[in-house]
């Protein structure tokens, strides 16, 4: 029997269900038949997370996430994913929550660029994400230098992804400003780039980058399908 995934989502609904689709698409095709993922998710109100980013109060961020983290172990899931890597500033607060697995989403980002020999990344993300220490800190220790857009930049990145992306809206003039943005991180010497937000894979891929593109989100998932689909072990003598 597969173990069922718990899912912290709602950051937004739209990188949830780009999530739940990764899930079901990768149980389909590595079981076939009318196989789907066993998931629970809680799905929090964006707005209410987003203010909390807006006024710096991570602690409250914190607890909310790790309630929700506690909420799915009662409701009987075997590991976690916090489906947002803005929100992995908190990763630390939710994995001590709870008693189950948690799969740290840089990790499993970290550990397929070092294994595909990267040592130099550029990082697309919000504005939190390209900016505070907690992604490129930990992409470090795993051994790869996470190089950002500059100011400029930056601020576009993030725009994009708050008041379109997340919004539902594709636009080709913000498809064009991205292939830009990682045309220069790659001219910065970034062998890679990170798809760092879920919701850019909505907007860009492989065809937009002169450099291979991880997209976090579907190296999450197939971390999670790895433990998920796993044999369970055989019980001690």
């Amino acid at each position: 029997m597969t173990r069922t995934i718990g899912l912290i989502g709602g950051m937004s609904w739209e990188s949830s269900a780009e999530y739940y689709r990764l899930l079901n698409e990768g149980v389909r095709q590595r079981l076939g038949g009318h196989h789907s993922a066993r998931v629970v998710l809680h799905s929090l109100d964006f707005a209410e997370v987003a203010a909390m980013q807006r006024a710096g109060d991570w602690a409250a961020a914190g607890a909310a996430l790790a309630e929700a983290g506690r909420g799915l172990e009662r409701a009987g899931v075997d590991l976690v994913l916090l489906c947002t890597n803005t929100m992995h500033r908190v990763a630390d607060t939710v994995e001590a929550a709870v008693g189950v697995p948690f799969l740290h989403l840089v990790d499993c980002t970290a550990e397929r660029l070092a294994g595909a020999g990267l040592r130099r990344a550029g990082l697309l993300g919000t504005r939190h994400t390209m900016e505070l220490p907690f992604y490129r800190d930990r992409m470090r220790a795993r051994g790869v230098e996470v190089v950002v857009p500059e100011a400029a930049d930056r601020a576009v990145v993030d725009a994009v992804i708050y008041d379109e992306l997340t919004r539902g809206r594709i636009e080709e003039s913000s498809r064009a400003e991205y292939r830009r943005i990682i045309a220069r991180l790659a001219e910065r010497g970034a062998q890679g780039v990170i798809l760092g937000c879920t919701e850019i894979t909505l907007l860009i891929g492989e065809r937009d980058s002169p450099v291979p593109v991880f997209d976090s989100t579907r190296l999450h998932v197939e971390a999670a399908l790895d433990l998920a689909l796993a044999p369970a072990a055989a019980p001690a003598d």
